[in-house]
């Protein structure tokens, strides 16, 4: 008996745990300053983990730094985090990161999040959206580098690419798909 009611509590007691992580996200978001000097602190940590990132950096169009994305999950998930576009190294307006998911998904996870415009068509487009939802509005080339890793800019074709490091938790599910990017008034 006690197992049919956790079970068929399950479903809310997901959405309860989603909840529990996310709303404090939400409700204490950050300001302009504290969002530059935790980018500035995740670009550091990139460049680095990963052999040849500042030179990459150098050479797109510009980058949406996340430096902190929490995403929880118990079956239904959801992540929630701020963060800046950079354009020519400096900050040109902040942007929110946000997605809910159904499925096998199971913890709780922090990792920061670097999505890079090669283009300035790509850049131009995402800038001028309303409210980008990857994998919707545009594609995004997941690259995934290890700690002491190199990025091999020969094999990078895409118009925007991500990196997703600094991993802290173990989380199932990794993907940007689904993911809503939209311009904060800050």
């Amino acid at each position: 008996m006690v197992g049919k009611v956790m079970t068929k509590n399950l479903p809310c007691l997901s959405i309860m745990l989603v909840l529990m992580v996310l709303i404090p996200a939400t409700t204490m978001a950050a300001d302009t300053r504290e969002i530059d000097v935790s980018a500035n602190v995740a670009l550091e940590q990139f460049k680095k983990e990963v052999k040849g990132a500042k030179q990459f950096l150098a050479k797109a169009n510009g980058y949406l730094v996340f430096p902190k994305v929490v995403k929880a999950g118990l079956g239904i998930g959801g992540e929630y985090g701020e963060g800046a576009l950079r354009i020519g190294g400096k900050t040109a307006a902040y942007y929110s990161t946000a997605a809910a998911s159904i499925g096998f998904q199971l913890g709780v996870q922090k990792k920061s999040i670097i999505i890079v415009f090669l283009t300035k068509e790509a850049l131009s487009k995402f800038r001028k959206s309303e409210g980008w939802k990857v994998g919707v509005d545009g594609s995004v080339a997941l690259v995934k580098v290890g700690v002491g890793g190199s990025i091999d800019t020969t094999n990078i074709k895409d118009p925007i690419v991500a990196f997703v490091f600094g991993q802290k938790g173990l989380m199932y599910n990794l993907t940007l798909e689904g993911s809503k990017l939209t311009k904060l008034d800050k």
